[in-house]
């Protein structure tokens, strides 16, 4: 009888690389988080390197010194690939293949792979093709020589190697086509959008820094049933929910694809249409991991995609997630923010403020409206009841007294005699 014979994928090895400038960001905590994207790809960590150097080399990104400790490292360790911290340019990835004679990989690539095995929707794997296309269309002459030695692993999920091996007119022509479906994409949202805000609901968008916890928070609050992983990138489809409060009052609340520093500037194009419902939401909820020692330039990075993406004069209620978490009582603020909580989305804890600052919101954009509302206009309190905040209706001999929240544009309507016409 025959022995059945496993065949196991090979896992990826890989040595990871960052270059410390004077004036750039700290390369050890960048590569701790690098480390943690590699990871999340499917491949291990073999080892790391840090230069320090005043600039990145622009043809090789690493110094001379540095290359050959590496070509030894990869001997030691047994490793099948390179990744680098900041992208490459075509020359500076031709030049360290050539160098060292192994798969080279850029921050960016590791980025767009998780984001490829990561996509469900049709809008989602739409946006993923076309922000790797852009990044290969750049690359198309660099990646030449390597592309007959990339046999699977990071940078080759998605599009998959045939398009690897389009020219450059044909990798256009997708991204055309890409650009065209996205447009459809855009148009059914912008629809949807539009819907939303004649409902007369409030939105809100849950914002943060990849892994901070909007996954979690989103189910905590709708039961919406998303995948929340403790990984970067866990979720990546926009997912909207309605939410009641305790008071009556409803609001949608979406959950935007997770920030992180040096996001590919290709991914912020492509996801424009998903990041942008924080552009056109009433409400940034900014999820922070106040457990993480990264919490400060965490928060600044999602400050700072947010401005990318011109997002302003937002009520901004910052949440102070994962409280869970720290040993004792921890100081936190955000001078950004127009409110801050601390919670725990994992065991609810602090939940009830967030909904009574969510009411107190919600309020403050809607008017006082007191008025008695003969019995044949019975149907206005039901009105008042799907958009606004009903305090009180007493049934009186003239008719039904109420007192009442209800959203501007409907106030001047619900006031007119007869009530509003729709």
């Amino acid at each position: 009888m025959s022995e059945l014979i496993e065949i196991k994928e090979t896992q990826e090895r890989v040595i990871l690389a960052a270059v410390q400038t004077g004036s750039g960001e700290d390369a050890k905590s960048c590569l701790e988080e690098l480390g943690e994207l590699v990871k999340t790809a499917g491949a291990a960590v073999a080892g790391t390197v840090i230069q320090n150097r005043e600039n990145i080399h622009p043809g090789t990104y690493l110094g001379k010194g540095k290359i050959e400790e590496i070509r030894e490292m990869i001997w030691e360790t047994e490793a099948t690939g390179v990744v680098c911290d900041d992208e490459l340019t075509p020359a500076q990835m031709r030049n360290l293949e050539e160098a060292l004679e192994i798969k080279i990989m850029d921050r960016t690539m590791v980025i767009l792979d998780i984001f490829a095995s990561r996509a469900n929707t049709r809008e989602g794997k739409i946006q993923v093709e076309l922000a790797q296309l852009k990044y290969r269309a750049a690359r198309l002459v660099g990646l030449r020589s390597s592309l007959s030695r990339l046999g699977g692993g990071i940078g080759t999920r998605g599009p998959g190697e045939k398009k690897l091996e389009m020219d450059r007119r044909l990798i256009h022509e997708r991204i055309g086509q890409l650009k065209a479906e996205l447009r459809d994409v855009e148009r059914h949202r912008t629809l949807q959008r539009q819907q939303r805000q004649r409902s007369h609901v409030m939105t809100a968008a849950i914002v943060g820094y990849t892994n901070a916890g909007k996954s979690t928070l989103l189910n905590r609050l709708t039961s919406a049933g998303i995948l929340a992983e403790d990984k970067l990138f866990a979720t990546l489809d926009p997912t909207t929910r309605n939410l009641q409060l305790p008071g009556g009052q409803q609001i949608l609340l979406t959950d935007t694809v997770g920030f992180i520093r040096k996001l590919p500037h290709h991914l912020i194009e492509a996801f424009q249409s998903t990041l942008e419902e924080a552009r056109y939401c009433d409400i940034i909820l900014h999820v922070v991991d106040c457990s993480n020692p990264q919490m400060d330039m965490q928060m600044h990075v999602v400050y700072d995609t947010l401005k990318q993406l011109e997002v302003k004069d937002k009520v901004m209620i910052t949440l102070f997630n994962k409280i869970d978490r720290l040993d004792g009582e921890m100081m936190v603020k955000d001078l950004s923010a127009d409110y801050q909580v601390k919670l725990s989305a994992k065991t609810g804890e602090g939940i009830d403020e967030l909904l009574e600052t969510l009411e107190m919101v919600l309020r403050s954009r809607k008017i006082y409206l007191e008025k008695t509302y003969a019995y044949s206009e019975a149907g206005q309190i039901q009105l008042i009841r799907r958009y606004g905040e009903l305090l009180s209706e007493d049934y009186e001999e003239d008719g039904i007294r109420v007192r009442a929240y209800v959203p501007a544009e409907l106030y001047s309507r619900l006031m007119e005699p007869g009530g509003p016409r729709h």
